[in-house]
């Protein structure tokens, strides 16, 4: 089969997938050899259609919840089988852009191995390092105990924790080759960046602004964080005065720190306009939906 790249998205990230669709093919000399395809939770009923039902997450059972911004992470294992268990595939989040030919990665080296991603390390060393499945080049033939349905309802079944699956702590470590973090570059933008990812779900370019659309499981709704006997939402206004940044409530998407990787997202957005892959109705839309920035078109125009 065709080499294939899988961008797996929900209603809220789609402007992000389509401009990630377009950044692969600009970037590549090579487009005509490969394919990309959008996976769309809407279009996979099996899981969309879970919608307040209980599954298993790092042991505990919780809602499901189609409008979380990531619910589209499950589809991250359904590309195998998409392929028929054959030649290669690429799966990746809406929120990565590519900056060079995704084929070089798409046709390198696997070495016998059936993954190949990158391993992150957590800041608090506490925490056990994890594989980042939001970017993985696949041996699809190696992976046919990927039966996404069957494990989509395990997960539902509480017969298989969410945490541990999107992890990689159920595969073989024999089985999963490294990536060099320039292929999934977490909001880092330098010479070496080959695929941006902004992954930092509180600053993505194009929410600043925003409600906040995902669930923070640790934090009690509708009560503060204290730092002692002081609310941290005190502490981070007067930090941002004291910096003469702009304070964001936590229930609001922040600007992202590097305008830089701002700038990159909001170039491509334009290019796809140019490019008649979005008109202006549709971005209107997409705002009135709170998936982008009520300011976008502003920023278009005058940016």
């Amino acid at each position: 089969m065709k080499l294939t790249v899988f961008i797996h998205t929900n209603a809220q990230q789609y402007v992000g997938a389509k401009v990630a669709e377009y950044a692969l093919k600009k970037m590549s000399p090579n487009r005509d050899k490969f394919d990309v395809k959008i996976l769309h939770l809407e279009d996979y009923p099996f899981l969309y259609e879970r919608e307040g039902q209980s599954h298993l997450r790092g042991g505990k059972q919780v809602i499901w919840h189609n409008w979380d911004l990531q619910s589209f992470t499950p589809l991250r294992f359904l590309p195998p089988q998409l392929m028929n268990y054959q030649g290669r595939a690429i799966v990746i989040d809406p929120d990565i852009f590519a900056l060079t030919d995704i084929y070089e990665l798409l046709t390198r080296d696997m070495q016998g191995k059936a993954i190949f991603c990158r391993k992150i390390f957590p800041a608090d060393q506490s925490r056990e390092p994890y594989y980042g499945t939001s970017v993985m080049l696949l041996d699809c033939s190696k992976l046919t105990h990927w039966q996404w349905e069957k494990q989509i309802a395990e997960m539902f079944d509480f017969q298989r924790d969410y945490q541990p699956w999107t992890r990689l702590w159920m595969e073989a470590e024999n089985s999963i080759g490294l990536l060099e973090e320039e292929w999934n570059h977490l909001d880092t933008l330098n010479e070496q960046t080959k695929l941006l990812h902004n992954t930092r779900r509180e600053t993505q370019p194009w929410k600043t602004g925003l409600p906040i659309d995902f669930n923070r499981p640790n934090r009690q709704s509708g009560v503060p964080k204290k730092w002692g006997l002081i609310p941290v939402p005190w502490i981070r206004r007067t930090k941002a005065f004291i910096q003469g940044t702009e304070y964001y409530p936590t229930h609001i998407y922040r600007k992202h720190p590097d305008s830089n990787q701002e700038q990159l997202f909001f170039s491509l957005l334009r290019e796809c306009v140019v490019e008649g892959i979005f008109t202006e109705e549709s971005l209107v839309a997409e705002m009135e939906n709170n998936h982008i920035r009520r300011d976008t078109l502003q920023i278009l125009q005058y940016s």
